[in-house]
């Protein structure tokens, strides 16, 4: 842990110091000039300090998500542009491109700003569309009808998504008037104080279907003892380490496995009726066998964001063993998906934001 602690902060320090070295000789200034600019963008690292959710409560809403917006979104910025020297760099040492490309150049600056300013402007309206995924599962149990379920994970609601954009969300999910909709984990992003001042709660309730949730790694991180008192505000049926039957099925809401001692799927199994359809919402999508060896019919995670942008996605999918999308084992059907909203800058590249609509016949 303390050893991916360290990388985590020392991998951006090094990017940004390649990139800085990169910038300083690539633009045509004179060096106070490029001093100021360095200076300049250094204040993203500020904001991203504040964008762990170290003092945002002391801004004003608007500030805070400004200051959260530019210290997020910098990471995946330095990334790109991480990788776009590189390659330039590649180009260089194979001579497709001249040295003098990336030297006192405007031309080189205007690429590399054209470059990811397109990239991340791309980023911003995929993110923007969200996608209906439909999934279509046959119950071998029996039911009493047939059901529409709307699924999504990774809300990630505080100083980025706030109510607006959330109102948006929830008059997308009513217009499938579904029978139920199940939330697996991180509705909260960072802190619930943002949630709390707009009254975010009452979007929830704005929602026609009867809405049950089980908790993220977010929610722990958020750290904040309104959290469980706003899931009551909002008509959210939060289910930790707790079991409901709502429609002639079962519903399993596994605590988040952040906390060590939450129960395991097959003590949770034992509290059902397991002659009925159940659906078991666990939000990291680890030891997958678990919910096939206690005979679960579907299960939904959520957590990866599929990496969000690429090539991270890549990472996912090595970590994982299923970081995105469907799968099957045995009789038990999961479903990984990338989440509807977004920790961070809002960009997607190679993944989607998206929401399942599950069909379930008898």
């Amino acid at each position: 842990m303390k050893i991916g602690l360290i990388l985590f902060l020392l991998l951006p320090l090094l990017g940004y110091a390649y990139v800085y070295w990169h910038l300083w000789n690539l633009l045509p200034l004179h060096p106070i000039y490029k001093v100021i600019i360095l200076v300049l963008l250094s204040m993203a690292l500020v904001c991203l300090f504040f964008g762990f959710g170290v003092g945002l409560e002391k801004f004003s809403l608007n500030c805070a998500e400004v200051v959260y917006g530019i210290g997020t979104s910098s990471l995946f910025i330095l990334l790109y542009a991480v990788m776009l020297f590189l390659l330039f760099d590649l180009g260089r040492l194979v001579h497709l491109i001249p040295a003098s490309f990336l030297i006192n150049s405007w031309r080189g600056t205007f690429t590399v700003l054209g470059i990811i300013t397109a990239f991340f402007v791309y980023g911003n309206i995929h993110y923007n569309n969200k996608v209906r995924q439909e999934l279509d599962i046959k119950s071998e149990k029996q039911m009493d009808k047939t059901l529409k379920i709307v699924m999504l994970t990774d809300l990630h609601l505080g100083y980025h998504n706030r109510r607006t954009e959330f109102s948006r969300w929830v008059d997308m999910l009513n217009a499938e008037k579904p029978n139920l909709i199940l939330i697996g984990g991180d509705i909260i992003d960072i802190s619930v104080h943002p949630l709390l001042e707009e009254n975010v709660a009452e979007e929830f309730r704005r929602l026609t279907a009867p809405v049950y949730a089980c908790l993220g790694n977010h929610e722990y991180y958020s750290g904040d003892i309104n959290a469980e008192k706003f899931y009551r505000e909002a008509g959210i049926h939060l289910l930790k380490d707790s079991v409901a039957t709502v429609l002639g099925i079962n519903i399993i809401g596994r605590d988040d496995r952040t906390n060590l001692r939450r129960a395991s799927v097959e003590t949770l199994i034992e509290k059902i009726d397991t002659s009925k359809f159940t659906i078991l919402l666990d939000h990291q999508p680890y030891h997958l066998e678990e919910a096939e060896k206690a005979g679960i019919d579907f299960q939904l995670s959520g957590h990866t964001h599929y990496g969000q942008v690429w090539p991270i996605s890549w990472i996912e999918d090595a970590i994982y063993e299923n970081a995105y999308g469907p799968l099957t084992k045995g009789k038990t059907r999961y479903f990984v998906t990338s989440g509807i909203g977004i920790w961070g800058g809002k960009f997607r590249i190679g993944t989607r934001s998206e929401y399942l609509v599950a069909t379930i016949h008898p």
